[in-house]
Formats: structure tokens, sequence, C-alpha cells
């Protein structure tokens, strides 16, 4: 769903066939960065797991020469994207997953605000602050549900206790940092409940098109598991 949104975005702001220059901060295993660079961009991943970073390599290791020379890969954390980076030095910058992680996260954001070129799109995948009892809710979780309704913190599948992030604050960040949001999306709609490693249903297109209206269809979108956001840098 993430990769169909941003490929929205890129062709709504991007004239066809120009290489983009992207910054991917935590890029995890470089899933998203790979595809990018694919598609003929010039792809920076930028990610301070080690063990991340060398299963990045070594898929990156198994593609045309042509793709391993538009992408590398620096280990640093997204917090430091001043002491790699010159400002204005990337047209799109993608924060996938990460937010969650922060505790403080508008330093983070307006470090990345500064890294994109007039024009540039920021693109951030957050959890919803806005939809954190419906997982329990739906799930008959009914002291966790009612606990969630007045907090911005959980803890996610991995055990790990981190945070979420609401549509009106990021909204008010974004425009704090010179890169007010453009559109947003929802992400995992109905799918969210799913049990890890469930099968992938016989009709997973009509699976995919389903979840695709729901994130962009009011009031659905409001209630889905992740935000993807996309800002654009004035």
């Amino acid at each position: 769903m993430v990769a169909r949104q941003l490929d929205e975005q890129i062709s709504g702001r991007f004239p066809v066939g120009k290489r983009l220059r992207v910054l991917d901060v935590g890029m995890g295993q470089g899933s998203q960065a790979l595809r990018l660079a694919r598609a003929g961009h010039q792809v920076t991943g930028l990610e301070q797991d080690p063990k991340m970073i060398a299963v990045a390599r070594a898929s990156l290791a198994g593609e045309p020469e042509g793709i391993r020379e538009r992408m590398r890969i620096i280990e640093g954390d997204g917090r430091d994207t001043g002491v790699h980076f010159l400002p204005g030095a990337f047209d799109v910058v993608l924060c996938h997953g990460v937010l969650m992680y922060v505790e403080e996260p508008d330093p983070l954001l307006a470090g990345l605000a500064r890294m994109l070129a007039h024009g540039g799109l920021l693109s951030l995948l957050v959890r919803n602050g806005d939809a954190l009892a419906l997982r329990p809710g739906l799930s008959g979780a009914w002291a966790d549900a009612l606990t969630a309704f007045d907090t911005t913190a959980y803890r996610n599948r991995l055990g790990l206790d981190v945070r979420a992030d609401r549509l009106k604050d990021l909204t008010s960040t974004l425009a704090g940092i010179g890169a007010p949001l453009h559109a947003w999306y929802g992400v995992r709609v109905f799918t969210d409940t799913a049990a890890d490693g469930a099968e992938v249903p016989g009709d997973a297109q009509t699976l995919l098109a389903v979840e695709e209206k729901a994130g962009r269809t009011d009031p659905y979108r409001g209630v889905a598991a992740l935000l993807h956001l996309c800002g654009v840098r004035g």
C-alpha cells in the first residue's frame, strides 16, 4: 500500500522519467530503497542497525551493476542527517516506521525537512495515535482498549514500548517545519488484526483493492493502524 501511495505522489509531483535524489531514513532491510533504485532513482539509505544494513547490502549485491551504482548505504542515526548531507540535497525523503521509536520526534522531522529541495516530498509512515483502541477493542481486550483512548503509548507486536502520532499534531508540526501536509492515507484499515504469518488469501488482489480504497476514503482511513503522510517543502 505504501509503495502504491508513494508512487502516486511522486508521479503527481515530478516529471515522468526524472531521476530523483531519494533519502530513506531508517531504511531497515532496504526494500523501499531498493525498489526506488530499480525504478531509476539515485537512492541513499541511512540505517543504524548493523544487522539491517547487512541484509540490505546482501540484497543490493545481487542486483545488476547499474542498480548497485544508484544506491548507497550509510550507517548512521536519522537524527544526524545534518552531519552526513547538505541542506536541500534530496528531492524525496522517506521516514517509514521510525517515529514510533523516537521519544522526541520534532528535531528529527525538522532535520528531514532541511534535507529537501524546494518542492521536495517528505513521506512519513507512523502509528495512528487516534486508533490505538481499535486493535484491543476488536480482540475483546476491554481494559487495554479503554486505556488506549487517552494515550499515545503502546506495546507493539515485538513487545517493545513505543509511541504513536496523532494526525492533528503531525499536521501542525509539518506546517511549522516548512513542509506542510499535502496528502495523507490510512494503511491497514481492515487487515491490522490479522495474525502474524497468516496465509495470504486467494483473492489477495481484491483485498488490496479494498485496503487501497479504504486508505483514501473517510471515515475509514481515520481508523487505520498506520498513517502515511506526505508533506511538500515550500
